[in-house]
């Protein structure tokens, strides 16, 4: 007699006869391996977005699967963090322009060019960041499989996003992959406690490019390997195989795509003008596509400091400038000129009676040498910062403000502010500034260390610019937050402008969308400066003008730049 096999109710319905007759049984239908196949092949790591929102349903259909990637142990250590806040937003995309230039400067200078040229991330375009998170809290001998391999619960990880990509593919979305974050910012950007660590950031939206081929392939970075490159047999061969090839070395998303589609219609390659093509697009997606002039705002102060040796000028040399400048003679003034702009002097604290025909915000307290002493009180420093920010808003309708200063000793100061907010040492910030010898440069570090030593450096934007800043730099800070609120672009000069403007976007961060950095100034601590922006120069001349020559310069390029996207030819599609 047969008996009929017993068949459970709940799980495996199969018998191993079944099986055994048909072991390709459990495979998808053709149709759905074919798609399957197409989603992996066509996946891409896409970096230009239409800012059209996504659908919550088509969100949760993303994260649904990703949540239902394999999970070492079914520990499901994953957690999705999905960003939406425009303020979050434009604080992370200063993090990933700063990494990138970080970068660029581990690489020879034809690679740095290249990575440079390449877009790398679409943080503000993106209508939707993913971050995704591994909770790494529970002890690794707690969850099966991690108390051999710890790491474990970080692939899982992994798989999710990869789900959760082709899943974006598949519903026709973007995702691009960015990690070029330091971990402890990305971290202290969520608010993530100790134990939980950051995978990247994931922008997610609608692809404003649909790229055939990977895009690093495209641009000649790199390749695919042959698979019989990638696969072994059994063990590793006796000889050895090659490692992988190293590569070490604010506006709204609409207005970014909006401004980036337009220089696709023009009759010219995408990114023909190379680094101004990018400031170019800076101002469109301001707004402020139509520009054919602007000021610049000349901002003075003496300082304390030189007391202490730091500067081979006197300093009644910053009030013959601030008057030469107010005549329109002085060379910032004259450069200004020359490229149609208007010239506003602030008299942010020379030594001596206001300086007539300038723009007077000066300090009402005793300041200090940095030394002995805080540069200037915490209510003299509000008031300026309060002060430029009304000077910005002010001259920023007129949609272009160069940046420009005078202050015999204000790069000493500047390396001392910019050594309190980079955390870095003193060596690698102060130089030989205008006409000084080796001997200077050894003082001003050593003034630059007592000061943060005096000072600390654990300390908020304000307080540092207070201990270490100077009264210029606190109204150009200002300055650079109020004409970011009117929606103008700001041009920097070099190093200490760069410093001001570097307070002003750890205040806001939204204010760096408006930065374009002029030059590459000849000050040592001007290429942190700028990293830490995320600005990548226009100019590189070497100049040591100051009072915004550099800035006046870059920005006459600037308006040049944005006549040619207004008069060139456009193509049909």
């Amino acid at each position: 007699m047969t008996w009929r096999r017993p068949v459970p109710l709940i799980g495996d319905g199969t018998a191993a006869t079944e099986r055994a007759a048909d072991p390709t049984g459990w495979a998808l239908p053709e149709a759905d391996r074919a798609g399957l196949y197409r989603a992996v092949e066509a996946r891409r790591d896409v970096r230009r977005y239409r800012p059209d929102p996504v659908p919550d349903e088509v969100l949760t259909r993303v994260l649904t699967a990703a949540h239902q990637a394999p999970s070492v142990g079914h520990s499901q250590p994953w957690r999705f963090v999905v960003v939406r806040d425009a303020g979050t937003r434009d604080t992370a995309a200063v993090l990933t322009d700063r990494e990138r230039l970080r970068q660029a400067a581990q690489l020879d200078p034809d690679a740095a060019a290249r990575l440079l040229d390449l877009q790398l991330a679409g943080v503000r375009e993106a209508p939707l960041g993913v971050v995704v998170c591994c909770d790494r809290r529970a002890p690794a001998a707690g969850v099966l499989g991690r108390a051999t391999f710890p790491d474990a619960d970080l692939w899982s990880c992994a798989t999710a996003i990869q789900n959760l990509w082709l899943a974006a593919r598949a519903e026709g979305l973007g995702v691009g992959w960015v990690t070029l974050f330091r971990p402890e910012e990305l971290a202290a950007l969520l608010g993530l406690p100790d134990g939980v660590v950051t995978l990247g950031w994931l922008c997610l939206g609608w692809p404003d490019e649909r790229p055939p081929a990977p895009g690093l392939e495209r641009a000649a970075w790199s390749r695919r390997q042959p698979l019989s490159d990638v696969v072994l047999h059994d063990r590793w061969p006796a000889e050895d195989v090659a490692p992988p090839p190293s590569r070490l070395r604010a506006p709204e998303p609409a207005a970014v795509v909006a401004a980036r589609d337009g220089a696709d219609r023009l009759l010219t390659p995408p990114g023909s003008l190379g680094v101004l093509d990018g400031a170019v697009a800076r101002a469109v997606a301001l707004g402020r596509g139509d520009l054919t002039g602007g000021v610049l705002l000349l901002a003075a102060a003496d300082h304390p400091v030189t007391v202490h040796g730091v500067s081979a000028y006197p300093p009644s040399a910053t009030r013959d400038v601030v008057i030469a400048a107010v005549a329109g003679v002085a060379m910032g003034a004259t450069a200004a000129r020359a490229a149609g702009l208007g010239v506003v002097v602030v008299d942010a604290g020379v030594t001596g009676p206001a300086v007539p025909g300038a723009v007077a915000t000066r300090p009402a307290d005793a300041r200090g040498d940095l030394v002995t002493g805080p540069a200037m009180t915490a209510a003299d420093t509000a008031a300026l910062l309060a002060s430029g920010r009304a000077l910005g808003a002010e001259h920023g309708r007129a949609g272009l403000v160069a940046l420009g200063e005078v202050g015999v000793g204000n790069t000493t100061v500047a390396a001392a502010l910019a050594g309190a907010l980079l955390h870095v040492e003193p060596a690698e910030l102060a130089g030989l500034g205008s006409g000084a010898d080796a001997a200077m440069v050894e003082r001003k570090r050593a003034v630059v260390a007592a000061a943060l030593a005096r000072a600390g450096t654990d300390l908020d934007p304000v307080t540092a610019l207070a201990e270490l800043g100077g009264p210029e730099l606190a109204v150009l800070a200002g300055v650079v937050l109020g004409a970011a609120e009117a929606g103008a672009v700001v041009v920097l000069d070099g190093f200490a402008t760069a410093v001001a403007a570097l307070v002003a976007v750890l205040l806001e961060p939204a204010a760096q969308s408006a930065l374009v950095a002029g030059q590459r100034s000849r000050e040592r601590g001007c290429d942190a400066v700028l990293q830490a922006l995320g600005c990548e120069p226009l100019l590189d001349l070497r100049l040591r003008a100051g009072e915004g020559v550099g800035a006046v310069l870059a920005g006459g390029l600037l308006l040049q730049g944005l006549r040619m996207r207004r008069e060139t030819a456009r193509v049909d599609r």
